[in-house]
């Protein structure tokens, strides 16, 4: 964890690095060769730590944790510590997977379905056809094979693994098996796999920009969506009304 620029959002420990300075940092995660997990902080974890405590313990001592979303961006400047860039697992993948051929960061993709890991595979490839490949994987598992998801990573000898599931139990996961897997840097990627495949799209930038990012992926997955964003969206605002009231009082 970096203390001179990690922050404190209501009540949430934030990296306030540019992607940039991220990538700086990554590099010197791997090459330390000790196990690093990054977490991306929206509305959503803020939400969901506090009704969480083993999540909220991750959360805590994750190794970096960045904003991921416009309404933490405006609660940052509204509290006094605005934050420097908003990034997610998307641009992150965009940041370290082209400089991975240079460097010889290996890299393995874990989650999604198979067609779906196997298409994110197939256009890094075209796009970065100097990456290390360390190896993939579809997300789907039992308890008893999850020794041996763990086992072929860490035989992978990946440096980075990009993991696309659903919150909390990616970060559970991950942190769970953080220093059986051996990889230098791991990163829940949520559902980077299916904007990369094509399965959904990525919210135009003017709607990011509003802090309705949100409401352009209920429109694509309204069944899987539509409770989370509107009984986790009031429980968030009600969270800064409440650290509002509480630095006022």
């Amino acid at each position: 964890m970096m203390a001179d620029n990690r922050i404190t959002l209501l009540g949430c420990p934030i990296d306030n690095l540019s992607v940039e300075e991220m990538v700086d940092t990554v590099e010197g995660f791997i090459g330390s060769g000790r196990p690093h997990q990054y977490i991306a902080i929206n509305a959503d974890k803020i939400v969901k730590m506090r009704e969480d405590g083993a999540f909220r313990d991750i959360i805590l001592n994750s190794d970096l944790n960045i904003v991921d979303g416009q309404p933490l961006m405006w609660v940052s400047k509204l509290f006094g510590r605005p934050v420097k860039q908003r990034y997610g697992g998307l641009d992150i993948m965009d940041a370290l997977i082209p400089i991975s051929g240079k460097k010889g960061y290996g890299i393995y993709f874990l989650g999604a379905r198979e067609e779906i890991v196997k298409k994110v595979v197939e256009e890094y490839g075209q796009k970065c056809p100097d990456m290390k490949l360390a190896g993939w994987r579809n997300g789907y598992w039992t308890e008893e094979d999850e020794a041996g998801v763990v086992e072929a990573i860490k035989r992978s000898g990946a440096d980075i693994l990009f993991f696309a599931m659903s919150s909390p139990r990616k970060e559970k996961f991950l942190n769970k098996y953080l220093d059986k897997m051996g990889v230098s840097f791991v990163v829940g990627v949520g559902g980077a796999f299916d904007i990369i495949a094509g399965k959904t799209k990525r919210a135009p930038e003017w709607m990011q920009k509003m802090g309705i990012e949100w409401l352009f992926r209920v429109v694509q997955e309204p069944g899987r969506l539509w409770k989370r964003y509107l009984i986790g969206n009031t429980k968030f605002i009600w969270i800064v009304l409440k650290e509002l009231a509480n630095r006022k009082g």
